[in-house]
């Protein structure tokens, strides 16, 4: 009998070893990819984007090196989500949790070959992950009760978080930059109270943290350049009507005086409306749109420092640190919270002008100064400086900390190996596949910084097999040592969502059976009369110019 198609015309289907197959080279592709990049010694990708100019992007940042690249598999695509997931919720550990699913997949396909059921391997995987998470549990040590402990600590994380990023150069001293700005936030973990700023110009060491909160904008002319107790109008608002702005319709005058009429009402009512704002008794204003000559000049007369054009994000930072609301309409003064600030002064960084306001209402607001070479330079630092930062934040919260430099995975995969020896059936040979899967993190890791990986993994797994469970891979010299003693650490929150994540996400794709892709929607021509003739309508074309 022949096969009967039940799907619409164009529409595709993959079923059984097909589809597993397509699912398997998408996502061990993807984490072909990105395991260059992975330890202190990867490598860095550059993204060329498409359209006029080309931006040029130099990273080795798992998320940020996904998101840039269209996929087409869907199995590709719940990697690239994974990650971008990674990303959000902890901020580091993107390529790790690509390459571990991938690796996983990778097993997965041999298990399979070899004729082990899909449900079989998910199981033993379940209960290898159980185990897993137990060991990373007990292995994970708390030094929160011990205040000059847990500083050290944060700042071993923030040096391990950084060593594989850009800034492994200069990681002493951002280490110590991200954790006094994390500290500011007295375990909060609010992150927008911290400002990045990129200024080009000077080297990466000139970077440093500023108390207080720095503005990238200018402040209007003739008004003052210091302020003393600030309080802080905060608008988004139209400050541009002294001008006739009439769209759209036709003014007929019969002469040149009725328009300066018309000019003089447009001007009446921005009076009107700088009045109702000076009501506020304010002796500052920022507005997220642009303010024109004429209240400029109002605000110049009354004394007010005026700030235009604060992009969004600096508007909501500013309402977020000075304490006040941003503001629309202003009938009702007394409805309008202000924020408030001790001093607003114009400093200069590099050649750039910015305004600076310290003694903001929220104390634990500051802002971190990038400074570099290229903009590619400094927008990648930045990428690294935010990844330190989400990680302290996250170890604030969850002080549990754990060793790095493959370290852990070892006794993840010790613990799975010794789990799977106690396993009757075939699950304990897919409880094998996952330890092999964990312990090819350590394998790409020197692998990248060109050592002798096989040497290497074999070494630290004997020094787990006696017990040394602090044990991990030195990249600096090439050996296997302590990492308690060489200070690697890495935080638990990171590696546990790693471990669950790519798990989670290696155990769906290995679930697919079937792939059944819609048919492409057709785009119908436009309708043309045979008799007429394929010449451009020029009288059409000038209506619809002059309707707009």
């Amino acid at each position: 009998m022949a096969p009967v198609s039940i799907f619409k015309h164009g529409a595709d289907e993959e079923k059984a070893e097909t589809a597993r197959l397509s699912s398997f080279v998408g996502a061990i592709a993807i984490g072909d990819l990105v395991k260059s990049t992975l330890g202190p010694k990867g490598m860095d990708k550059i993204l060329l984007g498409g359209g006029k100019g080309g931006t040029v992007t130099v990273t080795n940042d798992g998320a940020t090196i996904l998101k840039a690249i269209g996929v087409d598999n869907p199995a590709a695509k719940v990697l690239v989500d994974m990650s971008k997931v990674q990303d959000d919720e902890v901020g580091d550990g993107t390529t790790s949790v690509t390459v571990l699913a991938a690796e996983l997949l990778r097993e997965a396909e041999l298990l399979i070959a070899r004729k082990i059921h899909p449900q079989t391997i998910i199981s033993g995987w379940r209960k290898a992950t159980q185990a897993a998470r137990e060991a990373l549990r007990e292995a994970a040590v708390d030094h929160s009760n011990d205040p000059a402990r847990f500083q050290e600590d944060l700042l071993n994380i923030s040096r391990t978080t950084l060593s594989s990023k850009l800034l492994t150069h200069h990681k002493d001293h951002f280490a110590k930059l991200a954790v006094n700005a994390v500290m500011r936030l007295k375990g909060s973990g609010n992150l927008e109270a911290i400002h990045i700023i990129k200024k080009l110009g000077g080297s990466l060491t000139d970077s440093y943290l500023d108390e207080g909160f720095l503005l990238d904008k200018k402040i209007g002319v003739n008004q003052p350049k210091r302020l003393e107790n600030a309080k802080i109008l905060i608008a988004n608002t139209g400050m541009d009507t002294d001008k006739i702005k009439i769209f759209g319709s036709r003014v007929r005058v019969d002469s040149t005086a009725k328009v300066a009429e018309i000019e003089l009402a447009e001007k009446e009512k921005m009076k009107e409306k700088v009045d109702r704002i000076l009501k506020h008794g304010i002796n500052c204003f920022i507005n997220r749109q642009l303010i024109y000559n004429y209240p400029e000049q109002l605000f110049a007369q009354a004394g007010v420092m005026a700030i235009e054009h604060a992009d969004f994000a600096g508007v909501e930072r500013l309402a977020l640190v000075t304490g006040g609301e941003i503001t629309s309409t202003f009938d009702h003064p007394e409805l309008v919270k202000l924020g408030h600030c001790k001093l607003i002064e114009e400093v200069m960084i590099g050649e750039d002008t910015l305004i600076h306001f310290s003694g903001v209402a929220m104390g634990e607001a500051c802002t971190v100064v990038l400074r570099g070479a290229t903009q590619q330079i400094l927008d990648e630092a930045e990428r690294s400086l935010h990844d330190a930062l989400c990680v302290l934040a996250q170890t604030v919260k969850e002080p549990r900390t754990i060793y790095g430099g493959g370290c852990s995975e070892m006794l993840m995969a010790k613990v799975v190996t010794d789990l799977a020896n106690k396993t009757p059936g075939k699950e304990a040979v897919a409880m094998e596949s996952f330890a092999k899967a964990l312990r090819m993190l350590p394998t790409i890791i020197a692998d990248n910084a060109g050592y002798d990986s096989a040497d290497l993994v074999a070494q630290l797994r004997a020094a787990h097999q006696d017990n040394k469970t602090t044990f991990g891979l030195n990249m600096s010299d090439g050996t296997v040592g302590n990492m308690e003693e060489l200070g690697i650490t890495e935080s638990f929150q990171v590696k546990r969502q790693m471990l669950l994540s790519a798990s989670e996400a290696a155990e769906m794709i290995l679930r697919v059976d079937d792939i059944i892709k819609a048919a492409p929607r057709s785009v119908r021509p436009p309708f043309r009369s045979v008799c007429t003739p394929a010449v451009p309508d020029y009288r059409r074309f000038t209506l619809y110019c002059c309707v707009l």
